[in-house]
């Protein structure tokens, strides 16, 4: 059995990394046979000069993609089925907001240290794209990280300070000096670059011919 290292580089408002999250976890439910995994989930911010109050989605994607509305619907369409096919609802529309995430990361980080970083991570997409929460607001983060067994005061603390902002930035910087511009980007063992959310299959693969190559 092949141990492997995934670490999964992601911004919680990302669309495309909810589906190669879960297309990523299908795969390596296929590949269980030869790999066991541990998945790290890595900061990235998409937006890290987003005002706390956030924007909203539509004006956002014309002003930094330059959609225009209807190519704007097709995608929001083609990602919703997409997130559908893995029991994900994407119940976010033209009027919804896209957020700052750096309070997310720093959760993210914090829960990693206890193996909560997981649940977590699931827990904020579905706040933002399934619920509509404001992830700008820290009492949102902190249900979303009391929901899967953290502490609600300590995750309080965490958000009222300054904690984990060095190494969230430390992150954030050595990924980007590994050439991460976008995401989702999945490294296996620190030596293998799968970008974008890619088919369980395409995953699969790749994971089944890495693990064949590698020693266990």
């Amino acid at each position: 059995m092949k141990r492997m290292r995934i670490d999964f580089v992601s911004d919680v408002v990302c669309p495309w990394c909810v589906i190669g999250l879960k297309s990523l976890e299908q795969a390596l439910a296929n590949a269980a046979d030869v790999v066991r995994a541990d998945i790290r989930f890595q900061p990235f911010e998409l937006n890290p000069d987003m005002p706390r109050a956030g924007e909203n989605v539509s004006e956002h994607v014309a002003r930094k993609y330059g959609a225009d509305p209807e190519r704007s619907r097709g995608t929001r369409d083609l990602i919703r089925t997409s997130a559908a096919a893995f029991g994900f609802a994407m119940n976010s529309g033209p009027d919804s907001r896209i957020w700052n995430t750096f309070d997310c990361h720093r959760l993210l980080h914090w829960a990693g240290l206890s193996g909560h970083q997981a649940a977590l991570k699931l827990a904020l997409f579905t706040t933002h794209f399934s619920d509509g929460r404001d992830l700008g607001d820290p009492e949102t983060l902190v249900a979303a990280a009391a929901g899967v067994g953290l502490d609600a005061a300590a995750a309080r603390d965490i958000l009222a300070s300054g904690t984990y902002t060095n190494e969230v930035r430390h992150d954030e910087r050595f990924w980007r000096e590994q050439g991460i511009s976008a995401v989702p980007a999945v490294i296996i063992d620190g030596k293998y670059l799968i970008t974008g959310g890619q088919p369980v299959e395409a995953f699969e693969k790749a994971i089944r011919r890495i693990a064949a190559e590698t020693p266990a």
